[in-house]
């Protein structure tokens, strides 16, 4: 950009768009631009289900996955605390983590006062963000 012009799209030194930018906004409101998202499987996960599934050559009368959940509990049985820890994973699913959480309560109407906030203005602004929370939810509800 050595001259003055700017081409659509490009911004400026304070991070605006160029005026005559017909980029704009490309994505309503809660509109993703990536609607279908990252795959769910690649061929790497195909391939391994695939194979697990099959029968493990070693032990005619075992599939693959048979076989190595036995290599993991007699992994366990012999005290490998990563095994061990694996088969709770699996089987139980992984312990939820405790958070400690101190919240203070305030009295929002002091605050409120604090910051020259009547009580009507919070009630307004409480509305509204409960409105867009409804609209957030009506709309993944509907997805």
């Amino acid at each position: 950009m050595a001259n003055s012009q700017k081409t659509n799209g490009e911004q400026t030194a304070d991070g605006k768009f160029a005026p005559g930018n017909q980029i704009g906004n490309r994505f309503s409101k809660g509109e993703s631009g990536n609607s279908a998202g990252r795959p769910r499987l690649t061929k790497l996960t195909d391939s391994l289900r695939q194979q697990i599934a099959e029968t493990n050559p070693d032990a005619d009368d075992q599939t693959v996955a048979e076989t190595i959940a036995k290599t993991l509990i007699t992994l366990a049985l012999s005290g490998d605390v990563q095994a061990i820890k694996e088969c709770f994973d699996r089987c139980e699913g992984k312990p939820k983590q405790a958070i400690d959480l101190d919240i203070q309560a305030t009295n929002w109407r002091e605050e409120a006062r604090r910051y020259g906030i009547t009580e009507a203005e919070v009630a307004a602004e409480a509305r509204l963000l409960l409105t867009e929370f409804d609209d957030v939810g009506s709309d993944e509800a509907s997805n």
